[in-house]
């Protein structure tokens, strides 16, 4: 390690290199209000294989300050850059590395004509180029209802931005960042503070740094200008999940302006670096190894899956159960429409077959009993080792079972717990513990019914299961938030997936359970909500990490009179009990 000052007109720039000079360059460039210092994980974790170079941004550390408070436009700082791999001999195109204003920096050095050559990669983690910026908010704003309010989401998030322009309150708004700063990255971000970070010198750097947002945000800056932020250079996004700071559909404006485009996901904060450095160290030598020349690994494919255009789930590894009929054939199919390469899992693997063939190349078919305890041990060791790491699990097989408990038999209720509960546990298990080990996040779906929100004395053990089901998510959704992992919960209401035909009446003669199933397939066919409008739903879910979904106006209504007057809910048990009495006294032989 070797410390040293660089010149860039009348700054000095306080610079730290670790590594051998003759292996591939890394430079790191940190954000507001950070020092270089804020890489030191990362760096020590590089320095290994690489020259990893860190320095102190103008008026940020031991840097020296520009006597013009407003001297900090984005053409000052990519002339720093330059100097700086001037001062260390960088002979050879280096990678790039940026975060918060130094991602900014970054896309200005890679997208303008001032360092073309001198850049063989860039990896981006929490600052978006003010061109993609703007497109993407022009772009959301005339999308519609969902567009302006991401824009609108956005904008919550960077209400500090003016604050920090405005005379005098800006300054009072950086001091008091400054003294919070340690608490709040530990308290949002889990990162500990530590000797050098946050630096000493953080209360004047907050201020010396108003100067990015006053010169390069607002009337007098450029945003918006100079094309439309295409580059030659492969570009790497890390997109922080959990930032408070940017949202991930501004953080992945990129897609479309950039030609060769890697996106990861980061379960973190907006210090990823410091919460969690050996994931972003070993993000960015992979990176850096493939645009070197070395192979592209099936996590780069799936990144570079990811940066393609309009698609959500592009290069993301989904499982689906019960994917051969209904609500699972249809979410399959949806998530392989937005990109995603899809494990068509079903207990009829004929079924299962045909869901992959009707969606082709990026489909995996799976014949397995969720019921089965070993059988789901193999099935989840075969996707990790044949596939991969799944990013969204969809935990849909399901059966159906109608008539009172005390008609339901041992053998029986064990079948409706084994599938509809029992295979929602393995595959959270199974699947959530791959998650938690790779560290990357993920997102497990489990689907539920309308049936969880209330009691019913005629599917009693269905009902019970989904219930079950229920609040089984919520527990999971509390205990791997902190890995990153989302949990969501679907609740159809009446969808006509085909299940009634394959129902259970138990207490009811072969004969009254046929004309039972033919009463209730009419009324769900009548209701007209085919499995894609819950496929949606769930597509929906992961989007947004929702943690309860009801499907239909009937789902919606049956979870808003569960909370606000249980009651109801019994009075409706009650009736619809009657109305099933009526029903069995109707068609039971006489």
């Amino acid at each position: 390690m070797r410390d040293f000052r660089v010149k860039s007109g009348e700054i000095e720039l306080a610079v730290r290199e670790r590594g051998e000079g003759n292996r591939p360059t890394v430079v790191l460039v940190h954000g507001y209000p950070d020092t270089g210092a804020v890489w030191d994980e990362v760096a020590d974790r590089l320095a290994p294989r690489f020259r990893v170079v860190t320095y102190d941004v103008r008026g940020a550390g031991a840097s020296s300050a520009p006597r013009d408070p407003l001297d900090y436009g984005l053409d000052a700082l990519v002339g720093d850059l330059g100097a700086v791999l001037d001062g260390v001999g960088a002979d050879e195109p280096v990678h790039l590395v940026g975060h918060d204003w130094g991602s900014v920096l970054g896309w200005e050095a890679v997208i303008g004509d001032r360092l073309r050559g001198r850049i063989a990669s860039y990896t981006s983690i929490s600052g978006p180029d003010r061109r993609h910026m703007a497109r993407w908010v022009h772009r959301s704003l005339r999308s519609g209802p969902r567009g302006v309010a991401e824009v609108a989401g956005q904008a919550r998030r960077s209400v500090y931005m003016p604050v920090l322009r405005a005379p005098r309150v800006g300054e009072l708004m950086a001091r008091g960042l400054a003294a919070a700063f340690a608490r709040g990255m530990r308290a949002r971000e889990g990162a500990e503070p530590r000797p050098g970070h946050p630096a000493d010198t953080l209360p004047r750097d907050a201020v010396n740094g108003l100067g990015l947002y006053r010169v390069n945000l607002g009337r007098g800056s450029k945003a918006g200008a100079d094309g439309d932020g295409s580059t030659d250079v492969p570009v790497q996004l890390i997109v922080p999940i959990k930032d408070r700071y940017g949202s991930p559909s501004l953080l992945l404006s990129a897609r479309g302006p950039v030609a060769r485009l890697y996106v990861r996901r980061a379960p973190a904060g907006h210090w990823v670096a410091r919460s969690h450095p050996d994931l972003v160290a070993r993000w960015v030598a992979e990176f850096a190894d493939h645009i070197g020349g070395g192979p592209e690994t099936p996590a780069l494919a799936a990144a570079r899956a990811a940066g393609e255009p309009d698609l959500d789930f592009g290069g993301d590894l989904v499982v689906v159960t019960g994917a051969g009929h209904g609500i699972g054939r249809a979410t399959a199919r949806a998530f392989a429409a937005e990109g995603a390469r899809v494990v068509v899992a079903d207990i009829d693997e004929v079924a299962a077959r045909r869901t992959a063939d009707e969606i082709g190349d990026r489909a995996h078919p799976y014949g397995v009993d969720v019921a089965d305890a070993s059988a789901m041990e193999d099935f989840a060791a075969h996707v990790r080792d044949a596939h991969g790491v799944p990013d969204v699990v969809v935990n849909n097989a399901g059966i159906a079972m109608a008539g009172s408990l005390l008609e339901t038999s041992e053998d029986d209720w064990a079948r409706v717990r084994s599938v509809n509960l029992d295979g929602v546990y393995r595959g959270c298990r199974l699947f959530g513990r791959q998650m938690v080990e790779r560290g990357e996040g993920g997102h497990l779906v489990n689907v539920a019914s309308m049936s969880a929100f209330g009691p019913s004395a005629d599917t009693p053990a269905y009902s019970a299961t989904k219930a079950a089901v229920l609040h089984l998510g919520g527990c999971l959704r509390s205990d791997l938030e902190r890995h990153g992992i989302g949990v969501s919960t679907v609740c159809p209401g009446v969808i006509d997936t085909g299940l009634i035909s394959r129902t259970d009446f138990v207490g009811l003669a072969p004969g009254a359970a046929a004309a039972v199933r033919e009463r209730m397939a009419g009324a769900f066919e009548r209701r007209g909500h085919p499995p894609e409008k819950v496929a949606a739903a769930i597509l929906r879910a992961v989007r947004r990490d929702a943690p309860v979904v009801p499907v239909g106006v009937e789902a919606h209504a049956a979870g808003v009179l569960a909370r606000v007057s249980p009651s109801a809910t019994r009075a409706l048990a009650r009736a619809g009990r009657r109305a099933g009495d009526r029903l069995r006294a109707e068609l039971q032989p006489r």
